[in-house]
């Protein structure tokens, strides 16, 4: 389990005079569902965007699935998925195109992608929505399919971006189970999210104030240090230190 997929080392971030990442050294585990906290304007954006290979450090560095996010940002897209609170689903296509066409991008055979599609649309109990337009598809069914879509080529790492917004907490749990499934085959899960509560179901937690990384731990750990009932009130305790507004 020691396998780092993830490292970084003084990574920083410089926009002109504004610093939106100060310095953060971590490292993620194969395997591991890493919470990456942070209030609006900490930070955390910018630092998974260059994580993505979608921004480029300013100083500092930082691996991803073994490649260089300064140098070798195309190597670092082909070896993650991605998943927004937006989805990343096309809307006016059906479910079954909306696999072959992230099949495609990711240079899988036909044959390949056609297997895994009925073989993951079984697994979701979709297969009777094979042929339905996205759109059409309830929330819920969305979020679960775009988490499919997203690790649909076996990436090293998985970046969820708060991909539970706006769902009930039924369908929250499940989505998590998906989590734990996609981590058990060995998949990195890196997730953003405004829900504390999902905090308590990484293995370890980071929270961003400011830029910097402030707090890294197991749950256990975090409430224990900070002397807090619940993952809320760590975040809360760190929240209230920000010296700056959203970014």
């Amino acid at each position: 389990m020691n396998e780092s997929v993830i490292y970084t080392e003084n990574l920083t971030k410089r926009f002109g005079n504004f610093t939106a990442v100060d310095n953060i050294s971590f490292s993620v585990d194969k395997g591991e569902i890493f919470g990456f906290l942070g209030a609006n304007g900490a930070g955390k954006t910018t630092a998974m965007r260059m994580l993505c290979g979608l921004s480029y450090p300013t100083s500092g560095k930082g691996t991803v699935a073994g490649f260089d996010i300064a140098k070798q940002q195309e190597s670092v897209k082909k070896n993650i998925g991605y998943m927004s609170q937006k989805f990343s689903l096309y809307e006016d296509l059906k479910v079954w195109e909306n696999m072959r066409l992230f099949g495609g991008i990711y240079g899988m055979k036909e044959k390949v992608i056609a297997s895994k599609t009925d073989e993951i649309l079984s697994e979701l109990g979709f297969m009777s929505e094979k042929n339905t337009l996205v759109k059409e598809l309830p929330l819920g069914w969305k979020q679960k399919l775009a988490f499919s879509v997203s690790i649909f080529h076996e990436p090293k790492i998985v970046f969820l971006d708060e991909p539970t917004g706006g769902v009930d907490p039924v369908t929250r749990r499940q989505f998590w189970e998906l989590i734990y499934q996609a981590s058990d085959r060995g998949i990195t899960i890196f997730v953003t999210t405004h829900y504390m509560d999902e905090a308590e179901y990484c293995r370890r937690v980071s929270i961003m104030v400011d830029g910097k990384i402030e707090a890294l731990d197991t749950p256990a750990n975090l409430r224990h240090q900070f002397n807090a009932e619940t993952m809320d009130d760590v975040f809360q305790q760190l929240a209230r230190t920000a010296k700056r507004g959203d970014s």
